[in-house]
């Protein structure tokens, strides 16, 4: 999972300066890697998917090069957008790891082309008033205190201990396999830095910064320039008429706050209706609608058709947890053919979704085992089934009519319940009623992800949501994805 963190340092209000863009944009990328390490690594490798670099530090400089072209084409700017970029030893397990951030740097208010009173990242504050607002400004002694963008990356990922087997992908051509996409993930991290942030309000308590930059304050703080499209359909009004407990509230509103931004808006018509497993069952209550998310391994879903026949599985003895192990006979007969159903906990979810296709399973319905939506992440190129995820509530639902179905059939056939897979027939994926996209806001919140990505639930998947899902592409515009609208919508 991302976990993208906003860091900056803190401007004061800019002096008079006038210009407007009208060039496309030019990225500086500026290494703060020592010798031998990050870009400088020398370590041999062979060139991989179109990147034709054979040191380990040249690919990943070759890639930070590529993505940095794909926003060049895509903005308008004819002031440079200079990033500071580098490799570090972020947080990670053998199971999990922050892949990295990205964040502006700098921010700034009541410059010319502004807003009055509202604060923007560098990057946008430059395209605005057509300068650089941090020329000339002093360093703050770290190097890069004047850049637009400081980005960081997991230098670790893949070694023993950091998500292991799974390093960056760093070929130019989307097939990662097993590894982790390179190309997405910094493509994503520019994203944030380049203003897809609501920035300068602290989503835990609702607080915005003021005029200062020194503090978050419940009252008399400085909107941030997002906070005039986000509308929260529960309060009916927008961040920028919310009191800080408002937005606090309104920040772990699941399902609730949408970008009602006119680029945005105009482009939302990509958004599919919403999929969902459509079961049905010989039993009272065993037919329902289900809504469900993909899983970040694997092959998608089918976008409608059968699925199969659910299965239900037994706790084993001596397992971590539902799934964990390999599954005793018992299991792989009752789910040899079949949808298993397994829930979530104590072992990463590629583990039971592996366990599962070896006991000859078709396909899996993760649950959760708390409450909220469900998206199953990791990386396993070894998988070749598909997997989803499920709600608990939901999930247990579906283990009810499983068993409850049992008793609607024959002594030599016992009663079945089956899934296919079809779209809502209303409903429009990762969106409100009105059409309007949805950002994530679950509950409880999740910090450094609540508000500042699209929600999990649009589909097609895209670029800002809090995971780097298998479907995703370059393109940041629709009919593939809302990225730039929404940047556009800041005034880019």
């Amino acid at each position: 999972m991302l976990t993208p963190v906003i860091s900056r340092s803190l401007i004061a209000a800019a002096c008079a300066l006038t210009c407007l863009a009208t060039q496309a944009a030019t990225i500086n990328i500026t290494s703060r890697d020592p010798a031998g390490k990050g870009f400088n690594d020398p370590t041999p490798v062979a060139p991989v998917g179109g990147n034709t670099g054979t040191t380990l530090g040249e690919q990943r400089w070759n890639v930070y090069r590529y993505v940095a072209g794909i926003w060049e084409k895509n903005l308008q700017s004819n002031v440079t957008i200079n990033v500071s970029a580098g490799w570090e030893a972020l947080t990670c397990t053998a199971t999990s790891a922050t892949l990295g951030s990205a964040g502006a740097w700098n921010i700034w208010r009541d410059f010319p082309n502004a807003k009055a009173g509202t604060w923007y990242p560098q990057a946008l504050a430059n395209k605005l008033a057509g300068v650089d607002l941090s020329a000339g400004q002093p360093d703050d002694g770290s190097g890069y205190g004047n850049v637009d963008i400081k980005t960081q990356f997991n230098i670790n990922l893949g070694n023993p201990g950091c998500l292991d087997g799974s390093p960056f992908y760093l070929g130019l051509d989307g097939n990662a396999g097993s590894k982790v996409n390179f190309v997405e993930t910094l493509l994503h991290e520019l994203g944030h830095g380049l203003g897809f942030s609501v920035l300068t309000v602290s989503t835990g308590t609702g607080n915005r910064l003021n005029a200062s930059g020194s503090a978050y304050v419940s009252t008399g703080g400085l909107p941030s320039i997002w906070e005039q499209y986000m509308y929260d359909n529960t309060a009916k009004k927008t961040w920028l008429n919310m009191t800080s407990a408002e937005r606090k509230a309104s920040a772990i509103n699941p399902l609730q706050l949408a970008w009602i931004g006119p680029n945005v808006k105009a482009g939302a018509g990509m958004l599919k209706r919403i999929p969902i497993i459509q079961t049905a069952s010989p039993a009272p209550g065993g037919s329902m609608n289900i809504d469900f998310n993909t899983a970040s391994f694997g092959p998608l879903p089918p976008s409608s058709g059968n699925l199969g026949t659910l299965a239900n599985i037994a706790a084993q003895a001596g397992e971590a947890g539902p799934g964990c192990s390999p599954f005793d006979a018992a299991n792989t007969a009752a789910v040899k053919g079949k949808v298993a159903i397994i829930s979530r906990g104590s072992c990463p979810f590629v583990d039971k979704v592996r366990n599962a296709q070896n006991a000859g399973a078709v396909a899996v319905i993760l649950a959760n085992n708390a409450a909220g939506a469900l998206i199953p992440g990791g990386s396993d190129g070894s998988i070749v089934i598909p997997a989803v995820g499920v709600t608990q509530a939901d999930g247990d639902a579906l283990k009810a009519a499983v068993n409850t179905a049992l008793a609607y059939g024959s002594r030599s056939k016992p009663g079945t319940v089956t899934a296919a897979l079809t779209a809502d027939p209303v409903r429009i994926a990762g969106a409100d009623a009105n059409g309007n996209p949805l950002l994530y806001t679950p509950n409880p919140l999740v910090s450094g992800s609540s508000v500042s990505h699209w929600d999990v639930t649009a589909f097609p998947n895209l670029l800002m949501e809090p995971n780097i899902n298998p479907d995703l592409t370059t393109v940041v515009v629709p009919p593939y994805d809302l990225t730039l609208p929404l940047l556009k919508d800041l005034g880019w």
